[in-house]
């Protein structure tokens, strides 16, 4: 496996669009199509992930026998097909049978006939979740996706949010007794967490996203940008994570907590440093989950099960969509998986990182971006090139703070988040901002939020940035340090490709990537693309960088899929660079500084030099 392409299947996007695309994919070089949830979810869903009958492929992408002219066409092409499947929850609509049925909702769901109570997805009252310990309820939700496993039609699956599930490490079992050799799970690992030793492939590459991100943040302007951002909020990471946790189980999770059983309190639920354990009934706790939750695992089973189902739901909604909105040091820390607590990694801790990988699970997904970051890789890498030039960052951002003065500008913080938001996704229609800032204010849920939104308040923030554009002595200013952030950060926008192509994983590339990407949080992110415009571009004399790199990357893993397959071997290229061989091929990326990289001996540059001394993919000659 080299690389899976990401197609976020929905209106205006059917099997047939998919069919449509299979060429185009096959000569940009990847070896898998991923598909997102491909069965049957409510009529117009815009992203698959309310099922309502998981028995049949959906209709409104275009039924079962478009599906299968869809991989049939991958096939032939050479392309393997991924598909995101949904095995945590479905849709309480009434064309769910199970659901509409009260004998099989008791049956499938987690769902309590005396009280109405249900397992819910996250905070989503109209998902439910699915008791997929019972091997009947497996059997039933799952002979679709098994069926076109068998048949040849599906070659691998990702699983999302494994960690609802009663006993994750058992359905992963039953999911490779039933013959599926390739599985990804989306497990959203904290910094220093390993992946349990589950019959899978990997995870789906959150972890991979915050170290090679970490990397081209400069660790030279941490003290200034630590500085700017204390003179707004003094309050530790820590603090602002953990108390957004509490939060959460105190109100939006109140009645989760409480669902679990006698003795369960909102402390308890948001006191883990991990999404939870996994503690499997009849089986005493491992050393390490006994030391992350203690007694709490002393508990019946049932309410251990009930207990580590909910925990991931309160660290999700706690840290990724609510502290991820009020610490706001530096945004392009603030991502799925990462800790905005740690400023940046060195490239020891990289390569470290990266063996482990090779050794444990080396055909894990690698990202830079996903349907569910909050903003692009090439976002995250602009506004993570403040961080080398923080001193005129600091500058810049109290002169505008001067002259916009005049705007009536909202909340500081507000303020300085529209800043850093602007110079990552510059240019962005106002629309776009507009529509971000929203669901920005209602996640940080300190002026605004989802249940009484401050109708107000978000207007005046709308306003604030709106003028912004119009503003002359704003633009004057910003337009150039804007373009000057640009063009520092296209390094690490394609080194960062570079290595998410050649580390030891499979590179997965999120619908559109393969271009300048600057999105934000969805639905900023599942745009339509202009997929013309890529067909055009490839190969062609005016193929730009981040397609060309791609597309001579994946050449090159073709030609060395054993290499590829193979060791990592990191070589020291000092404090400002990542260098390692994969078999007799070399990878060499500047991530500061001028000094020039240079190959071994025997070695010519894939690139033919395009990318000059400072990113390098190297093979005999």
């Amino acid at each position: 496996m080299r690389a899976a392409y990401r197609l976020q299947l929905g209106p205006g996007l059917g099997f047939a669009d998919a069919t449509e695309l299979v060429p185009y994919l096959a000569g940009l070089g990847v070896s898998h199509v991923y598909l997102s949830p491909c069965l049957q979810a409510r009529p117009g869903s815009a992203h698959g992930y309310d099922v309502v009958d998981p028995t049949r492929i959906s209709e409104d992408l275009g039924g079962e026998g478009a599906f299968r002219v869809l991989a049939a066409a991958a096939h032939e092409h050479g392309l393997g097909v991924v598909m995101d499947i949904v095995p945590n929850h479905m849709a309480t609509d009434d064309a769910n049978r199970f659901w509409a049925d009260e004998t099989l909702r008791a049956k499938f769901f987690d769902w309590d006939p005396e009280t109405g109570a249900y397992r819910r997805f996250f905070d989503i009252d109209d998902l439910a979740g699915v008791r997929q310990e019972d091997p009947e309820v497996f059997a039933a939700t799952h002979a679709k996706v098994l069926a076109l496993v068998a048949e040849g039609l599906v070659d691998g699956l990702r699983i999302d949010h494994p960690d609802g599930l009663a006993d994750p490490a058992e359905y992963l079992a039953r999911l490779r007794e039933h013959g599926v050799g390739h599985v990804w799970v989306e497990k959203i690992l904290e910094s220093e967490e390993r992946l349990p030793d589950w019959p899978v492939e990997g995870t789906v590459g959150y972890e991979f996203l915050a170290d090679v991100q970490a990397l081209w943040v400069d660790p030279a302007g941490e003290e200034v940008l630590d500085a700017m951002w204390r003179e707004l909020d003094p309050t530790p990471w820590e603090e602002v994570r953990d108390a957004a946790k509490l939060e959460q189980a105190r109100t939006t999770f109140a009645p989760d907590v409480a669902r679990i059983g006698p003795g369960a309190t909102p402390e308890a639920v948001a006191s883990l440093p991990v999404y939870r354990t996994y503690v499997r009934p009849g089986v005493t706790p491992s050393p390490g989950d006994r030391a992350i939750a203690g007694d709490l695992l002393d508990h019946d089973p049932g309410w251990v099960t009930r207990f580590q189902q909910t925990t991931p739901p309160v660290m999700a909604k706690g840290v990724e969509d609510t502290a991820f909105y009020r610490y706001l040091r530096l945004l392009a820390l603030n991502e799925v998986g990462g800790d905005p607590g740690r400023f940046s990694i060195a490239p020891q801790r990289f390569h470290a990182r990266n063996a482990e990988r090779a050794e444990r699970f080396p055909r894990g997904l690698l990202v830079t971006q996903t349907h569910d970051t909050k903003r692009s890789g090439d976002v995250r890498a602009r506004i993570g090139a403040l961080a080398g030039m923080a001193a005129e960052w600091r500058e810049h951002v109290a002169r505008w703070r001067e002259i916009n003065a005049t705007l009536k500008p909202p909340d500081a913080r507000e303020e300085y988040a529209i800043y850093q938001t602007l110079v990552g996704a510059w240019p962005i229609a106002p629309e776009r901002m507009e529509a971000y800032l929203e669901k920005f204010l209602r996640e940080a849920k300190r002026t605004s939020n989802w249940i009484e939104p401050d109708l107000d308040h978000e207007g005046r923030v709308k306003a604030f940035c709106r003028a912004l554009y119009d503003h002359a002595p704003f633009r004057e200013s910003f337009d150039p340090f804007a373009a000057r952030v640009a063009a520092a950060a296209h390094p690490a926008i394609l080194g960062q490709t570079l290595l998410k192509l050649t580390c030891p994983g499979v590179a997965d590339i999120y619908q559109g990537d393969e271009l300048e990407s600057l999105s934000l949080v969805d639905p900023d992110n599942r745009r339509p693309v202009d997929w013309a415009e890529r067909r055009r571009l490839l190969g062609s004399d005016e193929e730009p960088d981040k397609l060309f790199l791609i597309r001579t990357a994946l050449a090159v893993r073709a030609r060395h899929e054993e290499a590829f397959a193979g060791p990592y071997a990191p070589e020291d290229a000092g404090p400002a660079a990542v260098a390692f061989r994969r078999g007799e091929v070399w990878v060499g990326v500047r991530l500061q500084g001028t000094q020039p990289l240079e190959p071994p001996a025997g070695h010519a540059d894939a690139f033919g030099g395009r990318f000059g001394d400072g990113l390098i993919l190297a093979e005999p000659i």
